[in-house]
């Protein structure tokens, strides 16, 4: 590969460690989620706030990296992708130090979820921009693959290192180590070979804006809904008019010659069309599944941070492993095959779990559906990556890493907010439902209940609810428990819907895929013109 495409100086090869730096801050990027799940009963007791508060800021970090993050590779373009990509590490630095000394949610809020956001919008469009511009050939497709295996990794420790630093220490230490690994990256940065960026140097303001105000929106909404907030359908038209004017302002601003947010030419490749809309839907069903299964096993199950971590590592160790040996081993296997099988597993293993949810005395139950939804998952992180950005040039890559990591951080803040919410709207439904046709209780206790469900019940665990029912007479408090008992399970089954609808949409996406022409080796398609 040439200089023009590379980037790289002619001359010049990066060292392997670099792409090991790189992974290590992709790790800490995928980690940090994993932790503020698995930490979810402990932030809450320890910071005296709700479940659907701490959900809410998990949601936001991800909603605030989505709609800035077409804006942070315009930056990256504008300071330099190095600059950009070592503000996005000080970004996540802040949010870190501060999830270890915070006091209160708000700070877990402005700190974690918002100053963190915006550093991983400008993390991750950067770091894909480098790695296509400091590797070539074989070299850039491990250093994808390495990428995507420190994610894969990411999401297997960072349960079981939640789970055992919560448990046997403090939720915080995590975070702490987390900065650890981040401070051993800065101190590698001497390794980056900028990347040039030779485009307009004009900034897109009014397309900003409408891609804020689309993403945003939408998530945004879904938010405000599960907090029983108000104007939600007005918040939800702005995010879907918001997406609906941005392209309509791309096009049109493309059509007059003028510098655009993204380059709507991008979407002139099928394969980058198919290759980020398949990113978006792996993400949804990610954390669709990494929001409603963490908050099922600790307020349903009474699972600690530790039993947690452990039920769900059959999951995250399986989809790391699949990572790893599907780079090495698949050959001369399509990605586009690879993709489909990788949807196929992860759709099956989630509709195996309905069934067993409400029959499960324990997380063992769990294990067999996970390992074949993280097998799915490990196949889906091995390629689509490399895939999408191989028809790139390197003059659009920053643009297209950008759409591709918005793809991936919308998808996934959408899934962990609407997972969340139809989790938590199901469990109040049903249980009011259920407490109004109850021939045990009384109106008065019925509307007693309602009230109560409105404000904590949502996490409450059952021994929770014994002690808050204790001085209810014992038919009303095992009447309540009752209704507890089968409300969750349900609650899950439907929140479960979210991520198999989205396997179920990759899968026929899939199909499309394999009928195409598999991607060219990076750089060898402009689409630019």
């Amino acid at each position: 590969m040439s200089e023009e495409v590379s980037g790289v100086p002619a001359g010049t090869r990066a060292s392997p460690r670099l792409a090991i730096l790189l992974a290590m801050a992709m790790f800490v990027l995928v980690v940090d989620t994993s932790l503020m799940n698995v930490s979810i009963s402990a932030v809450v007791e320890d910071l005296d706030t709700t479940v659907s508060g701490v959900q809410s800021a998990i949601a936001l970090e991800a909603l605030v990296s989505a709609a800035f993050i077409l804006i942070g590779s315009k930056v990256g373009d504008l300071i330099g992708r190095k600059r950009a990509y070592l503000l996005g590490l000080s970004g996540y630095a802040i949010g870190a130090s501060a999830m270890v000394l915070a006091q209160s949610l708000t700070a877990i809020i402005i700190f974690w979820a918002v100053v963190g956001g915006i550093g991983a919008s400008l993390l991750l469009p950067a770091m894909q921009s480098l790695i296509h511009g400091n590797f070539d050939g074989a070299a850039q497709t491990k250093a994808y693959a390495m990428v995507g295996a420190a994610a894969a990794l990411a999401a297997a420790v960072g349960p079981l290192l939640g789970g055992v630093i919560t448990t046997y220490l403090s939720w915080r230490v995590g975070f702490l180590l987390e900065v650890a690994v981040i401070a051993v990256v800065f101190v590698g940065r001497g390794l980056i070979h900028d990347v040039p960026y030779s485009g307009s140097r004009r900034v897109d303001v009014v397309g900003a804006i409408f891609s804020v105000l689309g993403m945003g929106g939408v998530v945004l909404g879904i938010l405000v809904w599960q907090e029983g907030g108000e104007f939600v359908g007005l918040l939800l038209g702005i995010g879907v008019v918001g997406l609906a004017a941005f392209g309509y302002w791309l096009v049109r601003r493309k059509r007059r010659g003028e510098p655009t947010l993204i380059d709507p030419a991008l979407f002139s490749s099928a394969v980058f069309k198919l290759g980020i809309s398949q990113q978006m839907l792996q993400q949804i069903a990610l954390g669709g599944i990494m929001i409603a299964l963490p908050i099922y096993l600790q307020m349903v199950l009474e699972y600690n941070a530790m039993g947690a971590g452990l039920t769900l590592a059959p999951l995250s160790l399986s989809m790391f492993g699949m990572a790893i040996l599907a780079e090495k081993k698949a050959g001369r296997r399509r990605p586009s095959s690879i993709i489909r099988w990788g949807f196929v597993l992860l759709t099956t293993g989630l509709v195996v779990l309905i069934p067993i949810v409400p029959r499960a005395g324990s997380g063992w139950a769990l294990v067999a559906p996970l390992i074949l939804a993280g097998v799915g998952l490990g196949l889906l992180v091995s390629q689509l990556n490399n895939y999408t950005l191989s028809p790139i040039s390197q003059e659009r890559v920053s643009e297209a890493a950008g759409v591709n990591s918005a793809a991936g951080s919308f998808g996934l803040s959408f899934g962990l907010a609407f997972a969340g919410a139809i989790l938590l709207a199901t469990l109040s439904f049903t249980f009011t439902n259920q407490a109004e046709s109850s021939t045990v209780l009384q109106p008065a206790q019925q509307e007693q209940v309602a009230d109560a469900l409105e404000h904590d019940a949502e996490v409450m665990s059952n021994t929770a609810l014994e002690d808050l029912l204790a001085k209810q007479p014992p038919e009303v408090r095992e009447e309540i428990v009752r209704i507890n008992t089968e409300a969750r399970p349900i609650a899950l089954q439907v929140a479960l819907g979210i991520p198999i609808l989205a396997g179920l949409v990759g899968l026929v996406n899939s199909f499309r895929m394999v009928r195409l022409k598999d991607p060219p080796s990076p750089g060898d398609l402009d689409v630019t013109d």
